[in-house]
């Protein structure tokens, strides 16, 4: 990846967590793969903020931080 990925919003549905990205393109992985993730409630699920310039998720009151380019990752080596 080239590390211009970057995300504009997060979205939760049942167990998938979905990020649409700056070009309206949209992503999605099982919240059991990030298992902070799921563990949490919708609040805290939606206490997130786009951080190092929307290329990551933060998730404060969990003490997580996702890379959006990781979940395209995790998604080509889970298919594999």
């Amino acid at each position: 990846m080239n590390g211009l990925i970057k995300g504009k919003e997060v979205h939760f549905h049942e167990d998938y967590l979905y990020v649409k990205l700056e070009d309206n393109r949209i992503i999605s992985t099982p919240l059991e793969w990030y298992e902070p993730l799921k563990q949490a409630t919708i609040s805290e699920l939606k206490s997130y903020r786009l951080i190092c310039l929307n290329s990551g998720i933060e998730w404060e009151l969990l003490d997580y931080h996702l890379d959006i380019e990781s979940m395209l990752e995790v998604s080509l080596k889970e298919v594999a």
